[in-house]
């Protein structure tokens, strides 16, 4: 059985000291190793920023994609091969903007894969500009004055959206972190994860010292139901989304996959898929 170690390669990551990013990678490797997974049997694909270096940083099968088109691709590999355990992963900007609509569609859909969000509310790898995470009011560089936009609220997006697990946690936070990464990952459809992962270099506002002041951590509220669509939404809504931990699961509804009638149990990797020249050329003459 693979161990935390066995997920890790000789790869440095160039993130900056103290970025959340550290805790991710971390928690994502712990989770593999939890829930028994062997390298071979995982694929991480992310998108463009410095969350999107992350691929690389992991002994695992990676896709470094293009920017916000994490989403089509990891779905394109779950499709392929049912087999795998498949991570995407990327930046608030790459999730909830350029990317925002593959968000959406995925979280409908339900496919089978865990996206986990590195939310730093700023655009850190082209040096400080405003996402769409940051708050009214964000003074940036691209924003001087404040930007004069909302910040857009995934989690409240996401239920909207018919999302069957809905999670939140803190990069300070590693021990729920990797907890929430777990349970994604056990979830049979699409697990949205958001992670506060502060940017120590050009966010100076939400910095882990705001975030450990204002997050309310679901785990410590007793009578907490995360299987009560209503009373998570309203406790989005009353914390203005600055809350962690399992938000809203909903095991009931079946995956993309298992809802397809003539979807095969194996993956394209395992079928034979050799078909004779007659065959072919006669596929062929139907699109003539």
């Amino acid at each position: 059985m693979a161990t935390l170690k066995d997920f890790r390669n000789n790869v440095k990551p160039n993130w900056c000291p103290g970025c959340g990013d550290f805790s991710v990678q971390a928690a994502i490797q712990r989770a593999a190793a939890n829930v028994g997974l062997e390298p071979e049997g995982l694929a991480v694909v992310s998108g463009i920023g410095c969350s999107g270096r992350i691929s690389g940083y992991i002994n695992a099968y990676g896709f470094h994609g293009i920017h916000g088109r994490s989403l089509p691709i990891a779905q394109g590999v779950k499709m392929a091969n049912r087999d795998l355990t498949v991570i995407a992963s990327g930046g608030d900007g790459d999730g909830f903007a350029i990317g925002m609509g593959h968000t959406v569609h995925a979280i409908r859909r339900n496919i089978d894969v865990t996206y986990i969000v590195m939310d730093n509310q700023i655009y850190g790898l082209t040096k400080g500009q405003a996402s769409p995470r940051s708050a009214e009011g964000f003074k940036t560089k691209s924003t001087p004055l404040g930007t004069i936009e909302s910040a857009i609220s995934p989690l409240e997006v996401a239920m909207a959206a018919g999302a069957t697990f809905v999670a939140q946690s803190f990069s300070s936070n590693l021990k729920q972190l990797t907890a929430v990464i777990e349970a994604g990952l056990n979830h049979k459809g699409f697990s949205l994860i958001n992670v506060f992962s502060p940017c120590v270099t050009f966010n100076k506002v939400n910095t882990y010292d705001w975030f450990k002041e204002n997050i309310v951590d679901l785990d410590e509220i007793p009578d907490y139901d995360y299987t009560n669509r209503v009373m998570a939404m309203t406790k989005i809504m009353e914390t203005n989304s600055m809350l962690t931990g399992i938000i809203y699961q909903n095991k009931e509804k079946k995956s993309y996959e298992d809802s397809i009638p003539t979807f095969a149990k194996e993956g394209l990797t395992k079928q034979d898929l050799h078909i004779s020249e007659a065959d072919f050329n006669k596929m062929l003459t139907e699109f003539k």
